[in-house]
C-alpha cells in the first residue's frame, strides 16, 4: 500500500473506532432522573398556573367521583350505556392524577427533576389510561348503535357478559400495549441531555430525547398507531354513519330528536377528545411548536377529563333524576 494512503487510512480508521466507542459509551448509560422543563412562564403567570390547574384537577377528581357514585347507587342507570360511562370516569381519574400534581408540584415547589423510574411508571399509566379511553369511547359508540339501529335486540346483544368482556377487553388492550411502550422507552439511551421539553414524560419527548437508534422502532410505533389510534376512531365514525343513517329514516321528528339527543353527549365526549389529538398530531412543525404542543396537551389531559361529567350531566335527563334522588335519600337521613 502507498504511504499516502496508508497515512490517510489511520485517521479514518481512528475515527471510526471512537465513534464505535463513544456508541457503546452511550448504550451503557442510563441517566438517573430528567428534568421536567414544563411551562415558561413569569411568576406570576406560575401562580395562575397552580391556580388553573388545581380548580381543573379538582373539578375533573369531584365531577367523576359524582357520575361513579350515581352510577353505583341508583338503579335506574344500571345500563350498559351507564355501565361503560363509569369505565371512563374511572380512566379520567387516573388520567389526570398521573400528570396534573407533578405539574402541581413543579409550579408549587420549583423542583423540575423527576427520577428514571418515577418517569417511566408516569409514561405507563399515561399510555394506559389514553387507549384505554380510545376503547371505552368505542364501546360506547357500538352501544348507542346497537340501540339505535337494533333497538329489539338490545337486551339480548348489551347483555351483562358481553359488556363486561367489552370493558376488560378495552383495559387490557391498555395494559398491553402501555407495557410493551415502557418497556422499550426503559431500554433507551440518554446521553446528550436530560431535560424533557414537557409537563410529563411524553413518549414522543423521551423517542426525541434519546440517543439510541429509532428507526424499527418508530417503524413499529407507527403501525401500532394506526391499531391503537385509528382502528377506534374509525369504528366510532362507522357506527355513527349507521346511526345517523337510521335517525333519517324516522318519520316522526320527536322520535329523531330523541334518538339523536341520546349520542349528543358521546359525539361531544368524542369530539373533545379527538379533536386535540388529531390536531396535535397533524400539525406543521415550527419553532413554537414544543410549547404549542403543551398548551394542546393541557387541553386533552385537563380539560377534557374536567369537562366530560360535565356533558354527560347538564343535558342528561337521567343524571339529573338520579342526582335529584339521591338528593331526597340525603335529606331523608
Amino acid at each position: 500500500m502507498p504511504p499516502s494512503r496508508l497515512k490517510t487510512s489511520v485517521p479514518i480508521t481512528k475515527c471510526i473506532f471512537l465513534q464505535v466507542a463513544k456508541m457503546n459509551e452511550c448504550t451503557n448509560h442510563t441517566v438517573k432522573e430528567f428534568n421536567l422543563l414544563a411551562f415558561y412562564t413569569s411568576a406570576a403567570g406560575q401562580i395562575a398556573l397552580f391556580i388553573g390547574v388545581s380548580l381543573m384537577y379538582m373539578m375533573t377528581v369531584i365531577g367523576n367521583v359524582i357520575i361513579i357514585t350515581l352510577v353505583c347507587l341508583v338503579t335506574q342507570l344500571h345500563t350498559p350505556m351507564y355501565f361503560f360511562l363509569c369505565n371512563l370516569s374511572s380512566a379520567d381519574i387516573a388520567y389526570v392524577s398521573v400528570t396534573l400534581p407533578k405539574l402541581l408540584s413543579i409550579t408549587a415547589t420549583g423542583d423540575h427533576m423527576i427520577s428514571f423510574p418515577g418517569c417511566i411508571t408516569q409514561l405507563y399509566f399515561f399510555l394506559l389510561c389514553g387507549q384505554a379511553e380510545m376503547f371505552i369511547l368505542t364501546c360506547m359508540a357500538c352501544d348507542r348503535y346497537v340501540a339505535i339501529c337494533k333497538p329489539l335486540q338490545y337486551a339480548m346483544i348489551m347483555r351483562r357478559r358481553v359488556r363486561l368482556t367489552m370493558a376488560a377487553t378495552s383495559w387490557i388492550i391498555g395494559i398491553v400495549n402501555s407495557v410493551w411502550h415502557s418497556m422499550i422507552a426503559a431500554t433507551l439511551s440518554f446521553c446528550s441531555s436530560n431535560e424533557i421539553d414537557h409537563f410529563f414524560c411524553d413518549l414522543k419527548t423521551l423517542s426525541m430525547l434519546s440517543a439510541s437508534d429509532s428507526t424499527y422502532r418508530d417503524i413499529l410505533t407507527t403501525v401500532q398507531s394506526v391499531f391503537i389510534g385509528c382502528l377506534p376512531f374509525s369504528l366510532i365514525v362507522v357506527s355513527y354513519v349507521y346511526i345517523i343513517s337510521t335517525i333519517l329514516k324516522i318519520k316522526s321528528s320527536r322520535g329523531r330528536h330523541k334518538a339523536f339527543s341520546s349520542c349528543t353527549s358521546h359525539i361531544t365526549t368524542v369530539i373533545l377528545f379527538y379533536g386535540p389529538i388529531i390536531f396535535l398530531n397533524m400539525k406543521p412543525e415550527t419553532d413554537n411548536s414544543r410549547q404549542d404542543d403543551k398548551l394542546l396537551s393541557i387541553i386533552y389531559v385537563a380539560v377534557v377529563p374536567m369537562l366530560n361529567p360535565l356533558v354527560y350531566s347538564l343535558r342528561n335527563k337521567d343524571v339529573l333524576d338520579a342526582t335529584e334522588k339521591v338528593k331526597l335519600y340525603l335529606k331523608n337521613i
